[in-house]
Order: structure tokens, then sequence, then C-alpha cells
């Protein structure tokens, strides 16, 4: 039986305090009928409505996924997780505005890599020494990232080699030609990634899996008198690190190391967590408390219809406030289709991320940060470039320069960072800080537009 519809819609209302944000729809859609000049007040209305807009979309989404199987439910979170995104590029790029298109897909892959995961392992790394995390997955995917970037440089490439000796429409039409054929390629990889995760190697991305390391927690500080005197608790713990011959500290009431825990930490609290989650601890039988829905089916489609439809007027109302903005010269263009509105689409999975993260429950914080960036990179991307050849809009993948060596290289840092399978607050940090210099970089870059007309509505 589903919950009464009074429950329902206070489900939704207390679905959290991001709601607060809801009085912003109005008035920013107010603001945009009677106030058209006032083109700051609209763009800021606007970017704070989206945000819990963004919230009950996945919601609503992980809602419908709690009914259906966890195949299904997966094919839903990679084809919703960016929906934010997607309308946000369409109706940009419905009203021509390329560079916005363009430089908000980079902006999201940036922020989620640097900004969203660095916010997890720093987050992680308060209450945990070291974090760890399935490396053979976390390594496929930085691989296909890689691959993604590469497609992205192609036409870059082809730009500096041959540009001097093709003629720019003729090139401008070559490098369309090549950004379709790409584009379709790219989806193909994306449809096969999602087989692979969802079907043939789902186990992969499993906790439990043998190939996930162990989280430990700081080791306890030892008394400074018992340290001199050569008793007390520092000789109890250097006994049994010599009784093990090992050096991680062991559980002083059963004697177990630190790691033995099967969701990689020794708290009881963290136990209790991952028995909700369906993980067994160790000398206890298994419990399962599954988490029931909130909402009933029609309820659930009725709130993603809503959502879709409030994001997508809203998100045109902020695409028109861009040009008055830049012609202001308050802000430049890429500054906000790099940093504002990727913050924007991407601010209600910051939140999941980091509150996960917190909870030793890593592999998921990896899925939603890298996880939504290889499903822009793959799927996002090139599904936009598809759809304006189908539109007759001379969309490519020849990004700004600047913009895909930047994000080259935050995948390849990305990539040194995780390979090891292990995180701390140190590597968050250092992610965390690269977003904050490519933000002051962007802040300063008025952006270049290559080809010229060649390649503008």
């Amino acid at each position: 039986m589903p919950p009464p519809i009074l429950k329902q819609i206070r489900a939704i209302i207390v679905m959290s305090w991001l709601n607060v944000l809801l009085v912003c729809i109005p008035v920013s859609w107010a603001l945009h009928f009677a106030a058209p000049d006032k083109n700051t007040l609209v763009f800021v209305f606007s970017f704070l409505a989206i945000i819990p807009l963004a919230k009950l979309l996945a919601f609503a989404t992980d809602e419908l996924s709690m009914r259906v199987g966890q195949t299904l439910a997966g094919l839903l979170n990679a084809t919703l997780g960016n929906a934010v995104e997607l309308i946000v590029a369409i109706i940009a790029l419905v009203k021509c505005e390329l560079q916005i298109v363009q430089s908000s897909l980079i902006g999201s892959i940036l922020s989620n890599l640097l900004l969203v995961l660095g916010m997890c392992f720093f987050a992680g790394g308060t209450r945990f020494s070291e974090q760890g995390f399935g490396i053979s997955v976390t390594q496929l995917n930085t691989s296909l990232l890689l691959l993604a970037v590469i497609a992205v440089l192609i036409p870059a490439a082809f730009h500096f080699a041959a540009g001097a000796q093709i003629d720019d429409p003729k090139e401008a039409s070559d490098i369309l030609a090549v950004s379709h054929g790409t584009a379709i390629i790219l989806l193909f990889i994306y449809g096969s990634y999602l087989v692979f995760q969802l079907f043939s190697h789902k186990t992969l991305y499993d906790d439990r899996h043998p190939d996930v390391f162990r989280s430990t927690r700081y080791a306890p500080r030892e008394k400074k008198k018992d340290i001199a005197n050569g008793n007390g608790d520092g000789a109890s713990t250097s006994s049994q690190h010599e009784a093990n011959g090992s050096s991680i500290p062991l559980n002083n009431v059963t004697g177990e190391q630190y790691q033995s825990s099967p969701t990689g930490s020794v708290s009881h609290e963290n136990d209790i967590e991952a028995a909700a989650a369906g993980v067994p601890r160790q000398g206890t039988a298994e419990s399962v408390e599954e988490e029931e829905p909130q909402m009933s089916v029609p309820m659930t489609f009725a709130l993603l219809a809503a959502v879709t439809v409030l994001v997508a007027v809203t998100a045109e109302f902020l695409v028109d406030s861009i040009n008055g903005i830049v012609e202001g010269g308050s802000i430049n263009r890429e500054f906000i289709g790099l940093i504002l509105l990727p913050i924007v689409g991407n601010a209600a999975e910051h939140v999941t991320a980091v509150t996960v993260s917190v909870k030793d429950k890593l592999t998921l914080s990896l899925g939603v940060a890298v996880g939504s960036s290889i499903q822009i990179a793959l799927f996002v991307i090139p599904f936009i470039v598809t759809l304006a050849w189908i539109m007759g809009k001379p969309l490519s993948l020849l990004f700004d320069p600047f913009e895909s060596i930047v994000l080259f290289f935050s995948v390849l840092v990305v990539n040194y960072v995780v390979q090891d399978g292990k995180s701390n607050w140190l590597e968050g940090m250092i992610l965390m800080c690269l977003y904050v210099i490519l933000a002051v970089v962007f802040w300063y870059y008025p952006g270049i537009s290559e080809l010229g007309r060649s390649l503008m509505c």
C-alpha cells in the first residue's frame, strides 16, 4: 500500500533543507518579466532556484530506483544523474549559445573531478587516516575519461596541424564531420560501459569485492607517562605490534586488526551503517534493513515531470540573463560556463557525495563524482553534438584549446591521485586547491573561438 497523499507531500517538503531555496523560483520568474533589464538579479535568483530543483530530481530518481531491480536502478541513475546539465545545455543550444554549451560541459567534468572528489577525500580524511576503494574500477573509469578527453583534443590538434592548408569554411565542415563521427563512437562506448557496469562485471562495483582496500582510522594517541614508564597503553600497544608482526594497531577487546571491519572501520557506528547497507558484520548474522519508498509510483512520476518543467523554464531565464551580465562587464562568459553553471547542476550531488564519504562509503562517493564525469564525457557531450547535428547547429568537439588542455591535465592529476586505491585528506586538499587555481584563471580568461564565424550560428 502506498503512503497517504499527505504523507507523500510531507516527504517531498522535508526532503532537504535546500527546499528553502524554492522561494527563489517565483522571485526569479517575477524578475524576468517585471524587470528584464535587471540581468544580475535574474541570474542570481535563477541560479539559487535550480539548486533545490536538482536535489528534488535526485530524490525522485532514488524513489523510483527503489521499486525496480538493481540493473534498472543503475540505468535510471545514469540517465537522470546529469539531467540538469543536459537541460541547461539543450536550452543554450537552442538559443545558439554554443560557447556556453561547451564551457558548461567542460566545467561540469572539472567540478566533479576536482571539487567534488577533493571534498570527499578531505571530508573522509578528517575521520579516517586512509580510505580505500576499488582500484580496478577506478583505473577503468580514469581510462574512459582519458579516452573522452583525447576525443575532445583531436579536433583541436587537427585544426592546428592542418588549419594553415585548408580554407576556414572547408576546415569547419571537416571538423564537424569528424565531431559527428566521434560523437557516435563515444555513445557506443558509453553503451558498452553500461553493459559492463550493470551486467557483465557488476560485482566489481560491490563494496565487498576483495579488490577494495579497507579504510583505517587514526591510531589512538599514546599517553606520555605510559611511554616514559614503558607500561600502560603504550606498552600494551607495543606488545600487540610485536605479537602480530604488524604496524597496524589491534582492537584491545577482540585482538582483531583495525582493518578487519567489513566496511573498513572499527567503530560500532559504522558497523551499524554497514548492517543497514546489507553488509554483514563478522561474528553476527546478516541483517538487511531495506529502505522503503516514501512516494507512490504516480506521485514519483508527477514529481519528475514537474521538476523537469521547472528546471527547463528557470534554466531558460538563467541563460537569457547571461548575455546581459557579460555585456555589463562584471563577469566573463567563460567563468559563468566553467565555474558557476556546473556548481548549480552538481549542487545536490556535492552534498550527497561528501555526506557518504564521511560515513566511509567512498566507493559510492567515487560513483557520484567520477561516474558523473564519465556520463558527461561519454554521453552528454556526444549526445548534445548529435542533437546539434540534427537541429542544424554547428556545434563541434573543437572546444577552446586552453580549456581542453586544462581538462586533460586535470584527468591526469586525478589518475595519479587514485592509482593506489587509497585516499587521505591531503590528496583531497590538493584537488580542491587545483580547482580554486583554475577558478582564478578562468575569472580572467576571455576565451577564444576557433575558426571564428565558421562554427557559429
